[in-house]
């Protein structure tokens, strides 16, 4: 017999967690189309009028008809959402009103032009960006796009038509629509009517038929539109494939009977990304690649020393490229070392990727043409260092839109690791000064050494100016030896001329050996101050994590959080946590530039936004959502000494790595809360119910009895009635006392717990305390004998005298109940203290309690569970409330020679003098 396949628990719960995630979140259908004027508006808006008439709540959030009669005639009876105004630049721009569309919730929303760019000062930067938070309320979208308005086909729409378009939509948006409809006519078709007018106004026509509109142009981005269009569908087969034979371990069969199994999709790739101009379209290559193969992607910039020294324009351009990786979901890093070829390599063998994605070089020009390639070119240094990787050049597109700057108005600071190294004047200073003090050093030992001897000490030099300075000092100090060596003793001295050809090669070995040291140690400073960054990094992590794990309260982790994060980032940061009614708790004092709204948005929403973001960018503020694994715990605001750092990869996920390290313990903190919350109820509910089952026992019982002796009255003959009322006396009496304990019970226990204990205390007589306690007791211990064992001669103790004496009552009829005669009463003074015994010569302390004594003086604890002996159990309790309000200590314990024994022992000092005393 077979083994049936078990479905692996890990892939079900994912698969559970994506159907509640996509059943929460609303259905995207976009009209796909190869280009302007096949009619998307218009099959959408008929869509709305089919879906109304249905009886849907269909409304038009937008809808471009731009001047078209035909589609404008299609809104009649639809709903339209009033269009917000915004000011830019002494004009009125209407856009797109999202929060009146998240409002209204309709069950179907119409919002045209997806690629559409927002007004400055909008929530989010594009529209598809509107469309994503609609979808996250729940919101069905309907929208358009063209294909060449995909981020992926830029380049490639470019290179096609000679236009540059400027606004584009990540692919993943369109990956990830649950219906793509495609909205085709043919070229011949769309020239027509592009004649006619029903694309654009006639002047626009002429020029876009000119341009755009060429019938070659149409035919290829038709093809591309129904290729990518089939993507989409293959993607959707792929996805039905892969989840039913996620459902193979339940015997699910494929439409021929047979078993389906997974797709094992594996050969990532691995987009290099470089300081060229070109590198974009690089990553939109890989990104096609990777969405063609369904393979995950990697998007890697390798940061050597020479590159550490771009301007900050070009480093701006790395840093968008790498944004634009990210948007289109690739994971980014940034590497460093000296060899970029080496470290892409070990990065794809660390990430298993398979193929590799290289920008086509740049052809040298002028002189570098006829000059040998040194050192050798990437993709050949590459298929050096790793033969089984594949290699795939990318050729360059220059009609593809240029990136923009990240809104990022900062001053010029660290973008990596490490701190660009500026240009330090005084080591150049310092190389000419050590320079000119061996020279005058060794012009007196010239006689005295040889040449070779004063060589090793210049080249000395240059290595302790390379140490301390660099690698531009230690260059000069180079030139500078070498000069003074010529000049100063190579003979013939004071002349730059040599006698001897050989001292030209002692000259070039100077030269190459300082500038060497120099190179080596400008490697070794770069690479110690990588090394500190990460040492940085870690440490604050682990500090972070030290700390946090320690917290106890959600005020120390939100300390702790802020200082960490401020610590690493600088600046400002802010870590805010929710209330009781799930509501963002906000200092006392705002900080310059911080709004309340954005970062309620963030916790709303579970997005970053502000600061380096798509959401609100030009805001001052970074706002990260603090998503613990249960849900979103609060908001983590930064403003950081250095904004550019939000855009560096590793900076983001060190910043990401530290939200969810706060975000985790202030979960911790909440569910331990939850937890002694929760012990805190039981112990409520047990003590509720014992002191039910007591009452509804012990004072059920003598109201019984006094109910019954009340009406025996009526019936019994006038020589019993003394009988019954004395049985009368003493259940009341009975009753008295357990109530009598309940209240001391109370107020003792609201003295200890803050309230005001009134102790009269005063210097008593231990051996009147006693005798008044046996005579109250003695209605309980009827024929008992006690007997007592003072210590002759006990000095005055300060104590209230009351309370004492019922503590032992309470003691004694605790013994007369569950012990045995003789009940023996002791007392004795020692060195500041006065220990009173109460023992009893019967069975002892129960076993189940031995070693846990002093669980019987807990409320509504009995020895024994079920008993017939009346009480409630708060006697003993009683007794150490007492007690410990006079500062002393109460325990049980089992005597020797049978029985158990209580121990009370009481703070004392000396007493005053008596005035008898006092005489002489």
């Amino acid at each position: 017999m077979s083994d049936i396949p078990r479905p692996d628990p890990d892939a079900l719960l994912a698969q559970l967690r994506s159907d509640e995630a996509r059943a929460l979140r609303g259905k995207l259908r976009i009209y796909f189309g190869a280009s302007a004027g096949v009619g998307k508006t218009w099959a959408m808006l008929s869509a709305a009028q089919r879906e109304r008439a249905a009886g849907r709540d269909v409304l038009i959030g937008v809808a471009e008809t731009h001047g078209r009669s035909e589609t404008a005639a299609l809104l009649a009876g639809l709903e339209l959402l009033p269009l917000r105004e915004v000011d830019h630049r002494g004009r009125r721009l209407a856009e797109f009103d999202l929060d009146a569309a998240l409002a209204r919730r309709p069950a179907v929303l119409l919002v045209d032009e997806l690629a559409h760019t927002n007004a400055p000062g909008s929530r989010h930067a594009k529209r598809w960006q509107d469309v994503q938070e609609l979808l996250a309320a729940g919101i069905e979208v309907w929208s358009a796009l063209n294909v060449q308005h995909l981020e992926s086909l830029n380049g490639t729409v470019g290179a096609i038509t000679g236009v540059r378009v400027h606004e584009t939509v990540p692919d993943t948006v369109l990956d990830e629509a649950d219906e793509v409809v495609l909205v085709d006519v043919t070229p011949d078709e769309l020239a027509a009517r592009l004649a006619a007018g029903k694309v654009y106004l006639p002047q626009q026509a002429e020029r876009a038929a000119q341009n755009f509109f060429r019938k070659g142009n149409l035919i290829a981005l038709r093809e591309i539109a129904l290729r990518r269009t089939a993507e989409h569908v293959e993607d959707d087969v792929r996805g039905w494939r892969v989840e039913q034979s996620g459902a193979a371990g339940r015997n699910a069969k494929d439409g021929q009977g047979g078993e389906l199994q997974a797709w094992n999709t594996s050969g990532a790739i691995l987009a290099c990304v470089g300081p060229h101009e070109g590198d974009a379209q690089t990553v939109r290559t890989a990104a096609r690649l990777a969405g063609q193969l369904n393979v995950r992607w990697h998007a890697a910039y390798v940061e050597t020393p020479r590159l550490q020294r771009l301007a900050a324009e070009e480093r701006d351009r790395i840093l968008a490229v790498l944004k634009l990786a990210e948007e289109l979901g690739a994971a980014t890093a940034v590497l460093t070392g000296s060899d970029v070829a080496e470290q892409l390599a070990d990065e794809a063998r660390r990430l298993n990727c398979a193929t590799l994605v290289l920008g086509r070089p740049e052809p040298a020009t002028g002189w570098r043409r006829w000059w040998p390639a040194t050192p050798l070119p990437l993709p050949r240094a590459l298929a050096r260092r790793a033969p089984a990787l594949d290699i795939m050049e990318v050729g360059r597109a220059d009609s593809s839109r240029r990136l923009a700057r990240a809104p990022i108005a900062a001053t010029r600071a660290d973008d990596g690791d490490h701190e660009k190294a500026p240009v330090h004047w005084p080591g150049y200073a310092w190389a000419t000064a050590a320079s000119i003090a061996l020279t005058l050093l060794c012009t007196p030992l010239a006689h005295v050494l040889e040449l070779s001897n004063i060589v090793m000490l210049f080249m000395l030099g240059v290595v302790g100016v390379a140490m301390r300075f660099g690698r531009g000092p230690s260059a000069l100090a180079a030139l500078l030896n070498v000069a003074a060596f010529d000049y100063f003793f190579v003979p013939p001295r004071l002349s730059f001329a040599v006698s001897d050809v050989q001292y030209v090669l002692t000259f070039a070995i100077m030269l190459g050996v300082g500038l060497l040291v120099g190179q080596l140690m400008a490697g070794l400073r770069f690479a110690a101050g990588v090394s500190t960054s990460r040492e940085r990094r870690a440490r604050s992590l682990f500090e972070l994590t030290r700390e946090l794990s320690a917290a106890l309260e959600s005020t120390q982790v939100v300390a702790l959080g802020a200082a960490a994060v401020q610590g690493h980032f600088g600046g400002q940061a802010l870590v805010l946590v929710t209330d009781a009614a799930d509501q963002l708790v906000l200092p006392k004092s705002l900080p310059e530039g911080f709004d309340a709204q954005v970062a309620d948005w963030a916790f709303r929403h579970g997005q970053p936004a502000g600061l380096a973001t798509a959401t609100l960018a030009a805001q001052p503020w970074h706002y990260v959502p603090l998503q613990a694994p249960m849900r979103v715990r609060g908001v983590l605001a930064l403003s950081p000494a250095q904004p550019r750092w939000l855009l560096i990869p590793e900076q983001a996920q060190q910043l990401d790595t530290l939200a969810r390290q706060i975000a985790i313990a202030l979960e911790r903190v909440h569910y331990v809360e939850v937890a002694q919350q929760a012990v805190v109820e039981m112990e409520s509910e047990r003590l509720r119910n014992a002191l039910l089952g007591a009452i509804s026992h012990d004072v059920r019982t003598p109201l019984t009895a006094l109910i019954a002796l009340a009406e025996s009255l009526q019936t019994l003959p006038p020589e019993v009635h003394a009988e019954a009322a004395r049985a009368i006396v003493a259940q009341a009496h009975e009753l008295h006392a357990l109530v009598n304990n309940l209240l001391d019970m109370a107020r003792l226990e609201s003295g200890l717990a803050g309230g005001a204990v009134n102790l009269r205390r005063d210097w008593q007589s231990v051996e009147e305390v006693v005798g008044s306690a046996i005579r109250a007791a003695r209605p309980a211990l009827g024929p008992t004998v006690v007997q007592t064992a003072l210590e002759p001669g006990l000095p005055l103790v300060e104590f209230d005298a009351v309370l004492i004496e019922r503590v032992l009552v309470n003691l004694i009829e605790n013994a007369t109940k569950y012990g045995a005669p003789p009940i023996v009463v002791g007392a004795r003074a020692e060195p500041g203290m006065l220990r009173l015994t109460v023992r009893d010569h019967g069975p002892g302390l129960p076993a189940a309690l031995l070693g846990r004594e002093q669980k019987l003086f807990d409320k509504f604890t009995r020895g024994q569970t079920e008993s017939a002996t009346p009480g409630v159990g708060l006697g003993l309790a009683i007794c150490r409330a007492v007690v410990s309000a006079h500062g002393g200590e109460i325990a049980a314990a089992n005597a020797q020679g049978g029985g158990a024994e209580f121990t009370v022992t009481l703070p004392r000092r000396e007493p005053p003098e008596t005035a008898e005393e006092a005489q002489p």
